[in-house]
């Protein structure tokens, strides 16, 4: 039972979903940071500019002369003066010493801060700093500066109030409050279609690598990422990146289904050599069983066809061991222990010269070095028992592979800084895609699924190409049609070789 995804709509929202919701909540983040800190500024300057106004107005009425005191037709045109150099929303009172009004100008309006005690003694106390105080009524506060009285002719000793409300300043503020909702949401809404086109359109290298994938995921593994113009952006080299990995997915599919095809190739043929043998044996003793062979020289002759087709099938069977214990190239050495002596491939060569002779009198064969001329010494560090395998094989695919009487070359030397064992032969020779297979298991250049005439089972060069391998050498064969092959195997000389080292 599969669980069912965690996360909220959130984590159910698309990449560009994600991009766009987190680009407007830090969008929304910084104008709502940026408004409150124009609001709270604004709002600073407009009360600093409404308390510079009433420090003005309370000085001024302060030095004004007492208006009680005025003649009749003085104080009409004192207030006034007084009122030009007030502004109009200001409320002026004179307090006398014990913080009593005693008048206001203008005339008191309906609404009025609610002054505490104002003697002079506290007026001097504050001196001259503005404070808030409620409204009478459900207004807004007020600013007050309370200043002492220093016009000429004072009765007594009293203070100037100067108060103004803060409904303007609050006004502005809500008014400012709105339009900065407007213009954000305007802003909001032009950003939010602006970041969803601009993320789709940055986002689309990724909707072509989901396209690729979903290619890939089909079956589709030459599919490629576009490559952008550039690969210094994260894009690029994850494009660069997941292109490599294709390939290396491509080239490893190839690889495996190439292997999977040899594989079922190798099932087949090893499966036909070794039913040839053991069909051989199950028909003579079947025929024996059932009472074909009355005479006891009949029972000698199908014994002996028994003994060879089970010698067939021990050397089949050997030959795979072989080959699958030297399949590892890592592990090769610990599989198949190599017992490495100084030697001299001239002695290997030597040898196949009496074998072919022995083997087939009638072919000419000639010792020579590398490519002609006399032989050289040709020193390596080997295990003389699988190097012998080595030119049996080769002995018995020149003998195999080529009419009676074909003319066989045996060069031996150094060459290039190595050890050079070569056999060569006049035969029909190889085609160039013949030879490319040469070495594969099982393989015949005719494509004869039937046994040779001497019973090989396309084996040997395979053990050849290994057994040289594991000696850290390699194989070259020079073939054309018409022209014979020369099988060439170079080892590296003791100083050079790997192997003095393990």
């Amino acid at each position: 039972m599969s669980a069912a995804p965690a996360g909220g709509p959130i984590s159910r929202m698309s990449l560009r979903g994600r991009v766009v919701a987190i680009t407007l909540l830090l969008v929304v983040t910084a104008l709502l940071a940026s408004n409150a800190l124009l609001v709270t500024l604004l709002e600073r300057q407009l009360v600093h500019q409404l308390d510079y106004r009433l420090r003005t107005a309370a000085t001024t009425a302060a030095r004004l002369p007492d208006l009680a005191q005025a003649p009749a037709d003085n104080p009409p045109q004192l207030r006034g003066t007084v009122e030009g150099e007030l502004t109009g929303d200001a409320y002026v009172a004179y307090l006398d010493a014990k913080g009593r009004i005693r008048q206001t100008l203008p005339p008191a309006p309906d609404s009025v801060p609610r002054l505490p005690l104002l003697d002079r003694a506290s007026v001097e106390a504050r001196d001259k700093r503005p404070f808030q105080v409620p409204d009478s009524g459900r207004g807004d506060d007020w600013r007050v500066i309370a200043v002492p009285a220093e016009g000429a002719g004072q009765a007594a000793p009293g203070s100037v109030v100067a108060a103004g409300s803060l409904a303007p300043v609050h006004a502005t503020i809500r008014h400012l409050g709105v339009w900065m909702l407007v213009i954000d949401s305007l802003v909001l809404a032009l950003l939010g279609v602006i970041a969803w086109y601009a993320v789709r359109a940055g986002l689309r290298p990724l909707r072509r690598i989901e396209t690729t994938a979903a290619a890939i995921a089909g079956g589709e593994l030459s599919s490629r990422i576009p490559q952008p113009a550039t690969t210094n952006t994260e894009l690029g080299r994850l494009s660069a990146a997941l292109n490599g990995m294709l390939d290396r997915i491509e080239a490893g599919d190839a690889a495996r289904s190439a292997t999977n095809e040899r594989m079922r190739t190798f099932i087949a043929d090893a499966s036909h050599e070794l039913r040839t043998p053991l069909f051989g044996i199950k028909g003579f003793t079947e025929l024996y069983r059932m009472g074909g062979m009355p005479q006891r020289t009949d029972v000698d002759s199908a014994m002996n066809r028994i003994e060879r087709e089970a010698a067939r099938l021990v050397r089949i069977v050997e030959d795979l061991l072989l080959l699958a214990r030297l399949d590892d190239e890592a592990t090769a050495e610990a599989r198949l222990p190599l017992q490495l002596t100084p030697m001299d491939l001239r002695t290997l060569a030597a040898d196949a010269l009496h074998d072919l002779r022995a083997m087939a009198p009638e072919r000419p064969v000639t010792l020579t070095g590398p490519g002609g001329g006399p032989p050289g010494r040709a020193p390596v560090l080997g295990d003389e028992a699988r190097l012998r395998q080595v030119t049996s094989n080769l002995v018995g695919n020149a003998i195999a592979h080529t009419p009676p009487g074909t003319p066989v070359r045996i060069g031996v030397g150094t060459l290039d800084g190595q050890a050079v064992l070569e056999l060569s032969d006049q035969g029909p020779g190889m085609t160039p895609e013949q030879a490319t297979h040469i070495f594969d298991r099982f393989y015949r250049a005719d494509t004869a699924r039937g046994r040779t005439p001497t019973g090989g089972a396309g084996l040997g060069l395979s053990i050849v190409h290994s057994l040289v391998g594991a000696h850290h050498g390699h194989v070259e064969v020079d073939t054309a049609p018409g022209q014979g092959t020369t099988f060439r195997i170079l080892l590296p000389l003791p100083d050079e070789s790997p192997l003095t080292s393990s």
